[in-house]
């Protein structure tokens, strides 16, 4: 299911744009889920432990402008699809640094809203939203792949770090690592860097030679032996990314 934010301090602005939402949702038989915030702390503190898919929001804000919440979304997710919605056309340059799909000026043109939504949905890739089901000592957990941090393989176990700090931890594999890892290894957004770990490049903060450092500050080693092909798979899913922007 696509997921939507909005944020505007404006109430009037916001729900001006979220009707619109609704609309095209409707004309277009899309099934979302669509938050809306009045505070751009708000959202800021909600995009520590949940992902959207595409944020519409406004630069002039109190607390954090828009410009330095496209900053830390981009920070956190490189795949995000980011729509501007502001009176103030002087800060498109700097908007820029963010990646946004479209500056669009208040007040909205809604035919212009609906094309730009188009373009910011086809470039959604709702992959993420697969889950993967794990046996635990307490029962079955169904876990969607997008909240996934990494995964550790330890003591017969495996341990999943959720973006929400969460660890769940598997009932004893009599499988290798690998072979249990494969389900959530067909999504390309993952990436087995270690015999013990795998993590989803979507959280991943900073890249260096001998470990990954993923959102929230948790460092996953990289092995030595595969350190040229673990740098080559980032590199190749970087690179479209990249293009794109």
């Amino acid at each position: 299911m696509l997921q939507i934010a909005i944020c505007d301090d404006k109430p009037r602005e916001l729900e001006i744009i979220s009707a619109y939402i609704t609309e095209y949702l409707a004309a277009h038989t899309l099934e979302a889920e669509v938050k809306k915030f009045s505070h751009s702390d708000k959202l800021l503190t909600a995009i520590g432990t949940e992902s959207f898919h595409l944020y519409i929001m406004d630069i002039v804000m109190p607390m954090v402008s828009g410009i330095e919440l496209g900053k830390e979304i981009r920070r956190l997710d490189r795949e995000a699809q980011i729509i501007y919605a502001t009176a103030e056309p002087q800060f498109a340059l700097q908007a820029y640094a963010a990646s946004p799909v479209n500056y669009l000026i208040k007040p909205i043109d809604k035919q212009q809203l609906f094309d730009t939504l188009t373009f910011a949905i086809s470039k959604t890739d709702l992959s993420e939203e697969q889950t993967v089901t794990i046996k635990t000592t307490d029962g079955l957990r169904v876990l969607r792949l997008s909240d996934i941090l990494c995964c550790e393989y330890r003591s017969h176990a495996v341990i999943f770090t959720l973006t929400n700090g969460e660890e769940i931890i598997s009932r004893t594999i009599r499988e290798s690592f690998a072979e249990y890892s494969m389900p959530v290894l067909k999504d390309a957004h993952f990436l087995q860097c270690h015999t013990s770990y795998l993590i989803n490049m979507r959280r991943v903060e900073r890249f260096a030679k001998d470990s990954f450092t993923l959102c929230g500050g948790k460092t996953v080693p990289i092995a030595a032996k595969q350190y040229p092909a673990v740098r080559d798979a980032y590199m190749n899913y970087l690179m479209p990314k990249e293009g794109q922007r």
